[in-house]
C-alpha cells in the first residue's frame, strides 16, 4: 500500500475522485444511506453522546430499510460503551472487572413456543462454553 505524502498534490481518477492513497480507494465508493456517527475523541463518557446519537436516528428517516416491512425493525441502533456501574447495580450476580466481559443483546421471536425453543438452544450453547 502506497501512502501519499500529505505535502504532495492530490491526484484524481477519471471520475474526478481522489486516486488510491493511504486507506482510501475509490473502488470502495458506494452509497451508504443512513449512516451517522457521533464520537468523543477524548473517550469521555457522556449522556450527551447518546442524546446526539438518538437525534441522528430521528433525522435519518430516509434510511433505506425504513418502511420496507412495517412488522420488522430496520436494524438501526447505537453502539455504546458497556455501562459497568449500572450493570453492577442491576444484576443479581457478581460481574468481572470493567473491560473483562462482553454484553450480548438477543431478540427472541414473539411466538411463545418458538421463543422458548430458542431460549433452550441458547442455554445449551452457553452451558457448553
Amino acid at each position: 500500500m502506497k501512502i501519499r505524502n500529505s505535502n504532495s498534490p492530490a491526484r484524481t481518477d477519471s471520475l474526478g475522485r481522489p486516486a488510491v492513497s493511504g486507506l482510501y480507494d475509490p473502488a470502495n465508493e458506494h452509497d451508504s444511506c443512513g449512516l451517522g456517527l457521533v464520537a468523543n475523541i477524548h473517550n469521555d463518557k457522556s449522556h450527551k453522546i447518546v442524546t446526539q446519537g438518538l437525534e441522528i436516528l430521528v433525522n435519518l428517516t430516509h434510511r433505506g430499510a425504513v418502511g420496507a416491512d412495517p412488522l420488522m425493525g430496520d436494524g438501526a441502533g447505537m453502539l455504546v460503551q458497556i455501562p459497568h456501574e449500572f450493570l453492577q447495580k442491576v444484576t443479581d450476580f457478581d460481574l468481572p472487572s470493567a473491560g473483562e466481559y462482553a454484553v450480548g443483546m438477543i431478540f427472541f421471536p414473539n411466538d411463545a413456543d418458538l421463543g422458548a425453543r430458542c431460549r433452550e438452544v441458547l442455554k445449551k450453547a452457553l452451558a457448553s462454553e
